[in-house]
């Protein structure tokens, strides 16, 4: 069997040539040009297997190559590349029909696994292109670094789905953001999008929440009321905070996801529903099946495709267009217009956020009421910082005087011992404190050599291989280039 043919189409020679070589290596041949003119000609004249281009050209756009391309040759898979790293951009690469979007920089392995899977299923691959949405910058999420990309195009895929997707992530990280790209970008966007955050809502009335309920159901029914699965029918309903949902609720939502039916609270008929269901946590679901507190059942019904989004410490790239971000908004809002010193930038990255995007927007917004001078200074930075830290300090230590990390993780304990009531912990403590202190302790080293994992490990006195195993097992992201 003949080598297979990619097209290869960038400005860059010099990643013209590291993607040739690493093709050529693979066993594929190459075609590789710096201009859409020829890359759309070898198409035209019936040439490649598989197409990789970028999507600015000097003399042309990949974006509007990719309908003509499905048009003359729907089986020709694309790969669409770019260093416009925006949810847009992956959102539109898939809507043209692009087979994948890759990033840049990206690691070369991904390159080679995406092109093997477009060439077998080449032949799955029909259709049109889907209707040209128009670039906007009035971005649903904020942010191009590495940290984000491969939750953009896990988010482009999935609007092309109606499955079940689980967000994690730490508070304040975005997760209703991502939920709501999800279905304004899919196919349910003419449905409605229905929130409710399981936290906020007392546990005897989750349910007649959620199913809603009969007229005379319970004291103080006086009417029927609709519940949240008949207020998005046809739409998606985004539960968040899944964790803490009662397991008498857990029950009746899994019923739901295997049978498509439910019953409101005092009703006697099942009601069939058409929604699409996202849900959120910042909890470890997996633990909590330990401690039986959550359904594994309904675990994996709901965790058909998990999604965990990035803490802002791990993505502290993005911090300036997220910063520059909420000064529009406050701006927008009728607060004075204001920009924002680069000392000051550098002084948010220093800070560790356990607050996240919440904690950053919020401290946007007072910074944008309260600081006189047009531009937000260095100063003025430290000092809101240093008074969010004092709040917290006081609230969590009440003058404890904890002054190690060891007297501060026995202090921990003993808060959490109280709280148990004589009984004993769950078996595997041990390694549930390894789970909790390891990846803060990476991702701070990792911060402090820029990402040089030689280097982390040998402050963290580890070789390099458990330094890897570490970062995998605790899903910390290892930011590579091309090599």
């Amino acid at each position: 069997m003949s080598a297979k043919t990619v097209l290869l189409a960038d400005d860059d020679s010099t990643i013209r040539t590291v993607l040739t070589q690493a093709l050529t290596r693979a066993g594929y041949t190459v075609r590789a040009t710096a201009t859409a003119t020829a890359l759309w000609r070898w198409v035209a004249d019936g040439i490649g297997d598989v197409v990789i281009t970028d999507v600015i050209l000097p003399d042309g756009n990949g974006f509007d190559m990719l309908p003509r391309v499905r048009k003359l040759r729907p089986r020709l898979p694309v790969i669409v590349m770019s260093a416009q790293n925006t949810i847009m951009t992956a959102i539109r690469a898939t809507e043209l029909g692009a087979y994948d979007y890759l990033p840049k920089p990206f690691d070369l392995n991904v390159l080679l696994q995406s092109v093997a899977r477009a060439l077998e299923q080449s032949a799955k691959v029909t259709g049109s292109a889907a209707a040209v949405r128009p670039a906007t910058e009035n971005l649903p999420i904020i942010g191009r670094s590495p940290a984000m990309q491969d939750i953009y195009r896990v988010i482009a895929r999935l609007t092309q789905t109606d499955l079940t997707v689980t967000i994690f992530g730490e508070s304040g990280t975005g997760k209703e953001l991502v939920a709501k790209a999800l279905h304004d970008f899919g196919k349910r966007k003419r449905g409605a999008f229905v929130a409710v955050n399981m936290a906020a809502i007392p546990r005897e009335l989750i349910e007649s929440e959620l199913f809603g309920h009969e007229k005379g159901a319970f004291t103080g029914a006086t009417s029927r009321n609709a519940g949240r699965f008949e207020q998005a029918e046809g739409g998606t309903l985004f539960l968040d905070e899944i964790g803490d949902m009662p397991l008498e609720a857990q029950t009746r939502l899994l019923r739901v996801l295997q049978q498509g039916e439910y019953n409101s609270v005092g009703g006697s008929s099942p009601i069939k529903t058409n929604v699409r269901i996202i849900a959120a946590t910042h909890r470890d679901l997996r633990r909590m099946i330990a401690q039986g507190q959550f359904r594994e059942d309904l675990f994996f019904r709901l965790n058909v495709v998990p999604l965990r989004i990035p803490a802002l410490r791990d993505r502290l790239e993005d911090l300036p267009d997220l910063a520059r971000h909420f000064l529009a908004t406050a701006s927008q809002g009728g607060l004075p217009q204001k920009d924002i010193a680069p000392e000051a930038l550098d002084a948010l990255r220093s800070h560790n956020w356990p607050g996240n995007v919440r904690e950053l927007e919020n401290l946007i917004m007072r910074l944008s009421a309260m600081e006189v001078d047009d531009t937000i200074s260095r100063g003025s930075v430290l000092a809101e910082l240093s008074s969010a830290t004092e709040g917290i300090v006081s609230r969590e230590d009440s003058g404890s005087g904890l002054q190690t990390l060891s007297e501060f993780v026995e202090h921990y304990l003993a808060k959490a011992n109280a709280t148990m009531a004589g009984t004993l912990p769950p078996n595997g403590l041990y390694d549930r404190i390894l789970a909790e202190v390891e990846p803060p302790l990476i991702r701070s080293v990792l911060s402090l050599t820029h990402g040089n994992q030689l280097k982390a490990a040998e402050i963290l006195g580890i070789n390099r291989n458990t330094l890897r195993v570490k970062l995998k097992e605790h899903q910390i992201r290892a930011l590579r280039g091309f090599s």
